[in-house]
């Protein structure tokens, strides 16, 4: 019978293993941001438009910034728009 050598290993160091991880992980983040914008804009009760609006930007751009999958939206579009919303976005670096 062979060794399986993943077996007590944890998910992250499989993701890790097969280049996965960092992947996994920006959809995550983008996923949670998404969804908390999502609820700003419905307990302010704000339309899309609006929002592209007060952002100074197009609808498509709301819209990309409202796409969980999305990764490639800019620190400064999401700093913008939760400024709208009296927010700040918070990064920290953390050790692996």
């Amino acid at each position: 019978m062979k060794n399986n050598y993943h077996i007590g290993s944890s998910l992250d160091e499989l993701l890790d293993e097969d280049d996965l991880l960092t992947t996994a992980n920006e959809i995550a983040i983008k996923r949670v941001i998404a969804w908390q914008l999502k609820q700003e804009i419905e307990t302010k009760q704000m339309t899309k438009t609006a929002v592209a609006k007060a952002m100074g930007t197009s609808r498509a751009a709301v819209d990309r910034l409202l796409d969980p999958e999305n990764t490639s939206v800019t620190l400064h579009t999401i700093d913008r728009a939760a400024r709208i919303f009296g927010k700040r976005i918070n990064i920290e670096l953390v050790d692996v």
